[in-house]
């Protein structure tokens, strides 16, 4: 617990917000690579006819131009540039169509080919955008963090709590998973608000003003060494539900705020 504490407080660091831009121009994706991976299962006759712009478009909804994300097919919509120390404003909610179940995600520090994770994606950290799953940490490839933890009653998960052990994540190391410390979803229908905030190698997952997870140490693992991963592209899934998204905005910031540091 004191290590988390100390390697927060470091970014506490004179907050500040810079040059707040938008990642969606209210028109079209040109600022975004498109990639269309592996079918999903019981659904492969749609994977078969989706196309970058079936699955991936730009509709509107009460007036307003928003992201239209299909869910029938595994895919990733992923900016051509990367980000590192920012802070990422997201609104989303569910569609009508299910392919398996309501799934996305929300990628960062995404790094590497498409393909490397699931046959779809790149290399990355996930902010977990799974109904039911809102703002879970997963890691994809080689990623890595560290996460004050406890253990779910069962003995089966482990949950974010600010009061538990650091722990370690990856493939090798507890798994890739760690559970949020809360639900904060919105009911289905209902409009969600993502915020992530990554400075140098710590990450913070909050949704609808809720904090729910802080990952620190995030790496990814090279021959063996654990290598400072504090930037990449981001990355959003198409992978069983259909949705939309409203806002996706980034700044630079100077720091994670204090309100969100236990």
């Amino acid at each position: 617990m004191k290590t988390l504490l100390f390697l927060l407080s470091i970014c506490i660091l004179s907050f500040s917000s810079i040059a707040q831009k938008s990642l969606f121009n209210g028109k079209n994706l040109k600022n975004w690579d498109i990639f269309l991976g592996s079918p999903i299962p019981g659904f492969e006759e749609l994977a078969k006819k989706a196309t970058p712009a079936s699955t991936y478009q730009v509709t509107e909804i009460d007036g307003q131009k928003v992201i239209h994300i299909s869910g029938d097919i595994f895919a990733s919509l992923a900016t051509k540039a990367e980000y590192g120390n920012y802070h990422l404003h997201l609104e989303f909610k569910w569609g009508e169509k299910v392919y398996g179940k309501r799934n996305s995600g929300l990628l960062y520090h995404s790094y590497g080919p498409f393909g490397v994770a699931f046959g779809t994606w790149m290399a990355t950290i996930e902010h977990q955008m799974m109904h039911e799953n809102l703002g879970d940490t997963y890691l994809m490839g080689n990623t890595y963090c560290e996460t004050s933890v406890k253990k779910s009653d069962d003995g089966k998960s482990f949950i974010y709590s600010p009061e538990g052990q650091t722990t370690a994540f990856s493939e090798t190391d507890n798994g890739r998973s760690v559970k949020k410390t809360k639900d904060a979803e919105k009911p289905l229908g209902e409009w969600n608000t993502i915020d992530l905030y990554c400075f140098g190698q710590t990450s913070v997952h909050v949704v609808n003003g809720q904090v729910v997870m802080v990952n620190t140490s995030c790496s990814k693992i090279e021959n063996g060494l654990k290598l400072p991963l504090t930037k990449g592209k981001i990355q959003l899934q198409s992978e069983g539900g259909e949705f939309y998204i409203r806002k996706i905005e980034i700044e630079k910031i100077k720091g994670i705020p204090a309100e969100f540091l236990f």
